[in-house]
């Protein structure tokens, strides 16, 4: 059994036992959709940048209230501011505010203009030169604007407008939001990184896992995982080694059932063949005793009885001599008469079962007066083939003889019945004293050479004891023979 087992626990294709245990590989199925890794990675990018959203809005966000903080405050401030001035236009009217305000210059995050009452424009605030030139986009400086404060101071000769200018703290939010971003992006590639390294070191004990299963496919189930790191992993692995091992064990009876089963097919083969070998020595053996022989002792008879009735009377000696020789002669050939159909059933191929069973019996009850031996036959209704005519006449013969010889009882039936669809049924049973257990049952009984007899062509045998007291023996048989058998 060594040679055909799988070497170092591969399928043998060789091995007809695999062609059913394993299946013709297949091409290793292609992944679909995105792997686990960058999954991963992308759940990780994703919750990073909503948390950069998140960073970035609460940046805008409170930018907007520090622009609307140092707007508001700011332009209260000029406005108490110039209030508080506006004596200087009392004693020397809208140019003393001139003056003042060129002294002033830019207040920041405000534009100062000073009309007089023609609406002529006198004065109006410098440009900023803090990151003179500079601005924030317009989409940034929409999102943060905070509303505009405009007061109008009204003096003597003319009118001061107040007007908040908020694009310096739009800028300079603008601009930390741009360091906060650039800060992020580097933390975020950083992480990702970070990420799908230790990501692949993790996920790589799964890669051996796949490749444990592709050997696995391959019908390499000798292979075995080492301990792999982590709970998941470690959990699947021990899992796929017991899974390979079951396998490898399945696959190992399964060689050892199919070698023990072709082995007994062999053997039953070769019994067959035996069977048939020894049957047509019995057939050769029964035709010169019936034939040769049978003749001789009918001359032998013949001549003694002639010798006998020729002898004188005087010859005593001689006529009993005569008598002698025939008397042996007719016994011998009696003897041989009784011989012939236990070597080979004579009758049965030309008049078929039923009547060489009939003849059987027959011959049965003349050589045992003590046994009540019944014959129950039914007509089949489908032809019976030569070899399993065969198996029944000796499956019969053979119980029928156990039964007198072993049983000690009184009372054989035997029956022989249709068995649908296309199968006839042999039963025999006796009142004796039941068939003994298996194991204290001597070989004479000789069940075993029947149940082989049946089994080879297909049949079902069963021998039992009956629960009324006695032995049945049953065998069931098709009465077609099977293509090839």
């Amino acid at each position: 059994m060594g040679a055909r087992r799988a070497q170092g626990g591969r399928v043998n294709p060789d091995n007809p036992v695999m062609a059913e245990t394993a299946t013709p590989p297949m091409p290793a199925p292609q992944p679909r959709g995105a792997s686990l890794r960058l999954r991963v990675n992308l759940i990780v990018a994703c919750l990073m940048a909503l948390f950069i959203a998140a960073l970035v809005w609460q940046q805008i966000d409170n930018t907007r209230a520090s622009v609307r903080e140092e707007i508001v405050a700011s332009n209260r401030v000029a406005t108490q501011l110039l209030q508080r001035v506006s004596w200087i236009v009392t004693r020397g009217g809208p140019q003393a505010m001139l003056g003042f305000l060129d002294q002033l210059g830019r207040v920041r995050a405000n534009d100062i203009t000073l009309s007089d009452d023609a609406g002529r424009v006198l004065y109006r605030s410098p440009p900023p030169v803090y990151k003179q030139g500079r601005h924030a986009p317009a989409w940034y400086s929409a999102l943060v604007l905070p509303p505009l404060q405009r007061q109008v101071i009204t003096i003597a000769g003319g009118t001061l407008t107040i007007e908040s200018d908020p694009s310096r703290a739009i800028l300079d939010g603008w601009e930390d939001l741009q360091r906060l971003a650039l800060f992020a992006a580097a933390a975020l590639t950083l992480i990702q990184l970070a990420v799908f390294w230790a990501v692949g070191h993790t996920l790589k004990p799964f890669q051996q896992i796949v490749q444990a299963l592709g050997r696995m496919q391959g019908g390499d189930y000798s292979h075995r995982l080492a301990p792999l790191p982590g709970r998941e992993a470690g959990l699947i692995g021990e899992s796929v080694n017991r899974l390979a091992e079951a396998i490898e064990a399945n696959v190992q009876q399964r060689i050892a059932a199919h070698d023990t089963e072709r082995r007994l097919a062999e053997s039953r083969d070769w019994a067959h063949r035996v069977e048939q070998r020894l049957e047509a020595e019995r057939r050769e053996i029964a035709s010169e005793l019936h034939d040769e022989l049978g003749q001789s002792v009918t001359a032998i008879r013949s001549l003694a009885r002639s010798l006998a009735t020729r002898l004188p009377q005087a010859d005593t000696t001689g006529r009993e001599a005569a008598l002698m020789i025939d008397s042996e002669a007719t016994r011998l050939y009696d003897a041989m008469q009784g011989m012939i159909p236990r070597l080979t059933p004579l009758a049965l191929a030309p008049l078929g079962l039923p009547d060489a069973l009939t003849d059987l019996v027959s011959g049965l009850r003349q050589r045992h007066a003590d046994w009540q031996i019944d014959l129950i036959v039914s007509d089949l209704g489908a032809p019976l083939a030569a070899p399993a005519a065969l198996v029944a006449y000796r499956v019969v013969q053979e119980a029928v003889n156990n039964a007198i010889k072993h049983s000690g009882g009184t009372q054989i039936t035997v029956t022989l019945a249709p068995h649908p669809p296309q199968h006839m049924s042999l039963s025999i049973e006796d009142n004796g004293r039941g068939l003994p257990p298996a194991e204290e049952r001597p070989p004479r009984f000789g069940l075993t050479s029947l149940r082989e007899r049946v089994l080879a062509l297909g049949g079902v045998f069963t021998a039992a004891a009956r629960a009324e007291g006695g032995t049945c023996i049953q065998a069931t048989l098709a009465c077609q023979a099977e293509a090839g058998a």
